[in-house]
C-alpha cells in the first residue's frame, strides 16, 4: 500500500504493515529549523538553506528529499499566512541568533535591541508594536501580550472577531493548488485550514494583528473563562458560524483531496491537571466543536484532528462527545496519560497521533539506547491493533541530539520490519 492508503486504514483503525509515520505535517509535529539542517547533513543530502515556514516556533520546511528519508506518510497543509500575518513567499537568508542561517519570507521584518533580542511585527509592518520577541539565548518567538485597557462596560466581542472573517478567493486558490501538490506526493494529507480553534492561548493574544483589541491578555483570557461566559459564547459562536461557511466553500474546491483537518490546537492540560473542569468544556467549548465536528462528518471524508497538551484524561470522554477522531500530542508524561491506559480506554474511539517519545526528557538529553528502548515500547502499545500515527510528543527541539533522532527512526524502521 502506498503512504496515503497507510494513513487512511490508520484512521480506520485498521491494522497496516508497520507504522503511518508523521515528521512536519503539522504545526505541532515539527522540526526545529537547526535539527532539520542536521538532518539533511546526516543523510547526505543536498546543502542548502532551510525554510523557516513557521517563525514563531522556528519550525524548518522538510523537502521531498527529506521527507523520503525520514520515510513520513503525511503531508501537510497550513494556512497561506503565518503566525505573524505575513505569507511565507519571495523567500530571503537571514542569520538567526544561534548562528545559523536560514530561508524567511521576504516579510520576516525584525529589529535587534541593545540586549540582543529579535523582535519581529506583524504583517511585517515596523510601524505597528512589536508581537513577538525571541530572547538572545532563545530558539524561538514568544508572544508580546499587546493589551489595551479593559473597560467592562463597553467590552465588545466584535473586537475578538476581527481575525474571524470569510474567507477570500485567493486563499480558497491557495489550499487547491496546496492540496494538489500534497496529493501528488503520493502521502497522505491534514490540512489545517485556520479559524477553527476556540480559545487557543496561542492565537488569543493575535501576533499577526498590528493592533488587537478585545481581550488579548492571557491572564484576562483565562480569568474570562470563569466570569465572561456569556461574552465568550458570543465570540465563540459566530467564530464557528464563520469557520462553517468557510469550510463548506473549501470543501466545494478541494473535496475529498483531504484526509485529515487539523481543527484544534486549544490546550486543555496542563503537566498535572487541566485548565478548566469537564463542566466548563462541557458548557462553553463542546457545543461548538460539536457543531464544527458534526458539519464535516456530515458533508466530507475528513476525519478531525485535536490538539492538546497535558493531563487530560478526564476530558477525552468529552473530546470523544464533541465528535473528535484525532488526539495529539499524547503527552505521556503528563499526570495520568499513561499510554497502556490510554489505549486500552480510548483506542476504539480515538486515533493517537504522537506519543512516540518524550521531548522534555528522553529524545533531547536521554542517549540513543534510551531513545530506541522508549519509541519501541510505545509503538507496541499504541500500534497493537491500528488506529496510530508516530509522532514525537510535540516538535522536535532546538538542540536535541541527530544521533537521538536517529536512533528514533531505527526503531521505527526496526518495528516495519517486525
Amino acid at each position: 500500500m502506498d503512504s496515503r492508503e497507510k494513513l487512511q486504514r490508520t484512521l480506520r483503525h485498521e491494522p497496516i504493515d508497520g507504522v503511518c509515520v508523521d515528521f512536519g505535517a503539522t504545526t505541532v509535529s515539527g522540526i526545529h529549523v537547526s535539527c532539520v539542517a542536521e538532518l539533511r547533513e546526516y543523510f547526505g543530502l543536498e546543502d542548502r538553506l532551510v525554510k523557516a515556514y513557521e517563525p514563531y516556533q522556528m519550525l524548518g520546511w522538510l523537502d521531498e528529499d527529506l521527507l523520503d528519508a525520514l520515510g513520513v506518510d503525511v503531508c501537510g497543509i497550513v494556512p497561506r499566512c503565518t503566525m505573524f500575518g505575513f505569507p511565507n513567499e519571495d523567500w530571503k537568508p537571514f542569520r538567526m541568533p544561534w548562528g545559523q542561517e536560514v530561508l524567511v519570507s521576504g516579510h520576516f521584518q525584525t529589529r535587534t535591541d541593545a540586549a540582543g533580542d529579535l523582535w519581529i511585527y506583524p504583517q511585517g509592518d515596523t510601524s505597528a508594536p512589536a508581537s513577538g520577541r525571541m530572547p538572545k539565548h532563545s530558539f524561538f518567538f514568544d508572544t508580546v501580550i499587546r493589551q489595551e485597557p479593559i473597560d467592562e462596560a463597553t467590552l465588545d466581542p466584535e473586537d475578538n472577531l476581527e481575525e474571524f472573517q470569510p474567507i477570500r478567493d485567493e486563499d480558497v486558490a491557495y489550499f487547491q493548488r496546496e492540496i494538489a501538490r500534497a496529493a501528488a506526493s503520493g502521502r497522505g494529507v491534514i490540512a489545517n485550514f485556520g479559524g477553527t480553534a476556540f480559545g487557543d492561548i496561542a492565537l488569543v493574544p493575535a501576533p499577526f494583528l498590528k493592533h488587537p483589541k478585545g481581550i488579548r491578555d492571557i491572564s484576562e483570557w483565562y480569568m474570562a473563562t470563569a466570569c465572561r461566559q456569556n461574552y465568550l459564547h458570543q465570540v465563540f459562536g459566530r467564530q464557528c458560524a464563520i469557520a462553517i461557511a468557510n469550510l463548506e466553500k473549501i470543501q466545494q474546491a478541494v473535496g475529498d483531496g483531504v484526509d485529515a483537518v487539523f481543527l484544534c490546537g486549544t490546550d486543555f492540560g496542563t503537566q498535572t491537571s487541566q485548565f478548566c473542569s469537564a463542566r466548563t468544556f462541557e458548557s462553553l467549548y463542546l457545543p461548538y466543536y460539536k457543531r464544527l465536528n458534526d458539519w464535516i462528518h456530515a458533508h466530507t471524508s475528513w476525519k478531525t484532528f485535536k490538539h492538546s497538551c497535558g493531563a487530560v484524561v478526564p476530558l477525552l470522554p468529552h473530546f470523544i462527545a464533541a465528535g473528535f477522531d484525532i488526539l495529539n500530542p499524547v503527552q505521556c508524561s503528563a499526570a495520568g496519560m499513561d499510554p497502556q491506559h490510554l489505549k486500552e480506554t480510548f483506542g476504539r474511539e480515538l486515533v493517537f497521533w504522537g506519543g512516540g517519545v518524550d521531548t522534555q526528557q528522553v529524545l533531547p538529553f536521554g542517549t540513543p539506547v534510551e531513545v530506541y528502548r522508549q519509541v519501541r515500547q510505545r509503538l507496541e502499545i499504541f500500534g497493537r491493533g491500528g488506529g496510530y500515527v508516530f509522532n514525537t510528543i510535540h516538535n522536535i527541539q532546538a538542540n536535541t541530539p541527530v544521533e537521538n533522532i536517529v536512533a528514533m527512526l531505527e526503531a521505527i524502521r526496526d518495528v516495519g520490519r517486525g
